[in-house]
Order: structure tokens, then C-alpha cells, then sequence
């Protein structure tokens, strides 16, 4: 059916059909052949070049942006080295200043219980020498007043005045060295 159709349009031209209606006349050949290399010839003096150089300005654009992003890479990778190292130095420093500070609190630790002992025994001590100096005036006290007594009960009992001194002094100690005795020995 084809064929019939360009036959029919072949004979309406006036062409004559001799030959293979697919092979077109040798002088459309030569002007299609003139026409193609014209058309060649400019597409690859004209606009190959300017195609070119825009696909070379592309190339020259990925590249410098995979070159970029490489180097931003590689500058974040840095960066992330230099903060864990920083970070492990942070930690290290941290380990460091937790354990100083446990040996200056075990020092402190020490040092309050050696003054707590200190004060402690200063203390006893200062209360021991209190208690025997008020013992020791309570005895001074009493020898006195059991002194005074006692001379006063001689005198009622002997009848006399006991008022010398020293004979006074002589019938207390006496009276002070008995009761002592006496109270040791029921001790």
C-alpha cells in the first residue's frame, strides 16, 4: 500500500519511475550530500566549540566543587580529631583534678583528726589540772575548816583555850594524820 502511495505521488510530479523509488535522483543526492557537509561544518565549527567549552566550564564546576567538598572533608575530619583530643585531654585533666582533690580531702581528713586528738588530749589535760587544783583546794579547804573544828571541839573538851598557833597547828595535824589513817585503813 505503501509503495502504490508513492507511485501515485511520483506519477502526479511527472517523474518517471524507472528505477527504485527509494534511491532517490543522483542530483538530490549531490544537494543533500552539499547541504549535510555545509550544515557539518558549521555545527562543528559554530556550535561544537561553544557546547564544548560549556560542558568544560561544568566539568571545571564538579570538579571544583567534588575538590571543595573534599577539603571540607578533610577539615571536618581534622576538627573532629582535634576536639576527641581535646576531649580526652578534658577527661584526663578531670580524672586528674578528682584525684588531687581526694588526697587533699584524705589530708584535711587527717590533719582534723590529728587537732581533734590534739585538742582533745589538750583539753583532758586542762581539765585534769583543773580538777586537781580544785581537789587540792578542797582539801586545803576542809584541812582548814576540819582544823578550825577540831580545835575548837579540843578546846570545849580539854576545858581550855587551844588559841596559840602552834600548838593549834600540832593537835590538828595530829587529828588530820589519825582521821587519815583511819580512813585508809577502812578503805
Amino acid at each position: 500500500m505503501i509503495a502504490q502511495t508513492l507511485l501515485a505521488a511520483a506519477e502526479e510530479h511527472g517523474a518517471e519511475t524507472e528505477g527504485n523509488i527509494i534511491l532517490p535522483a543522483p542530483y538530490d543526492l549531490l544537494w543533500s550530500i552539499v547541504i549535510f557537509t555545509i550544515i557539518a561544518v558549521v555545527f562543528a565549527r559554530v556550535i561544537l566549540p561553544k557546547l564544548q567549552k560549556v560542558l568544560d566550564e561544568r566539568a571545571e564546576l564538579i570538579q571544583g566543587g567534588i575538590e571543595k567538598a573534599e577539603k571540607a572533608q578533610a577539615e571536618a575530619a581534622a576538627a573532629l580529631e582535634e576536639y576527641t583530643a581535646q576531649l580526652t585531654e578534658a577527661r584526663a585533666e578531670a580524672a586528674r583534678i578528682r584525684e588531687d582533690a581526694r588526697v587533699e580531702a584524705a589530708q584535711i581528713l587527717a590533719e582534723a583528726r590529728r587537732r581533734a586528738g590534739t585538742d582533745a588530749e589538750r583539753i583532758v589535760e586542762t581539765a585534769q589540772r583543773q580538777i586537781d587544783a580544785e581537789r587540792h583546794q578542797a582539801v586545803v579547804s576542809l584541812r582548814t575548816e576540819v582544823g578550825t573544828l577540831a580545835t575548837d571541839l579540843a578546846s570545849r573538851i580539854v576545858g581550855e583555850s587551844l588559841a596559840d598557833d602552834a600548838r593549834q597547828q600540832r593537835v590538828i595535824d595530829a587529828f588530820l594524820t589519825d582521821l587519815e589513817s583511819t580512813v585508809k585503813a577502812e578503805g
